[in-house]
């Protein structure tokens, strides 16, 4: 895998159902390197700390691979990187093969799967659309999501490889499928949870799916 955009964002101002909301979605590529820290990217805007950085969720990765299929359903917008709020655009991910809990090194900094993204209605107001957000889930393309294990810098071209896998964990894919549909699949849900590396806010929400069936 390879970096292909390091994106920040700023704060900015949208109105949603006639109210102002500040969001830090709209990411711009930026020339430089940027420094991925312990539970934040050095110079981003992460407005709600409930659900953007923090230890576990650090650094959002969205696959450049995926442009295309969006692009082809908004080909309206004006298209750059970032335009799913990641901090970093990479080419080869795929949510499919990667584990909760691989472990990478991503340029200068080592990091770990922590969980995929799980879109909010600010995606919609990003992509122009607000189906965006129902597209999003039912394309099953989600980026993923890290935590930051050693600090480091990271550049354009870089390389993501591979330092340890969690074969018995789920991948990216799966636990995003069971995030939405888990309340048929409660086993599995059961046994998302007995992962010690996924993320807490992933966690409670799977958490739902189960009293969902019950």
């Amino acid at each position: 895998m390879k970096v292909i955009s390091t994106n920040i964002g700023e704060k900015t101002l949208i109105k949603w159902r006639g109210k102002e909301v500040t969001t830090g979605i709209y990411k711009n590529p930026v020339n430089y390197p940027i420094l991925l820290g312990l539970t934040d990217v050095t110079d981003d805007v992460v407005i709600d700390r409930r659900y953007h950085g923090g230890a576990d969720k650090a650094c959002y990765l969205y696959a450049a691979d995926h442009y295309p299929f969006w692009k082809e359903k908004f080909p309206k917008l004006e298209w750059q990187w970032g335009m799913f709020g990641e901090n970093i655009t990479m080419e080869g991910l795929d949510e499919s093969k990667i584990h909760i809990g691989d472990i990478y090194q991503l340029g200068k900094a080592l990091v770990q799967i922590s969980q995929p993204r799980q879109p909010c209605f600010k995606l919609g107001i990003r992509l122009k659309n607000p189906m965006a957000v129902k597209q999003f889930v039912a394309a099953g393309k989600p980026g993923a999501y890290v935590r930051v294990l050693e600090s480091g810098l990271v550049s354009v071209n870089d390389a993501m490889e591979l330092i340890e896998r969690k074969p018995a964990n789920f991948t990216l894919k799966e636990v995003f499928h069971l995030l939405y549909h888990g309340c048929q699949q409660v086993e599995q849900v059961k046994r998302t949870l007995q992962m010690p590396e996924l993320a807490e806010s992933c966690r409670n929400d799977l958490k739902k799916q189960i009293r969902a069936d019950e």
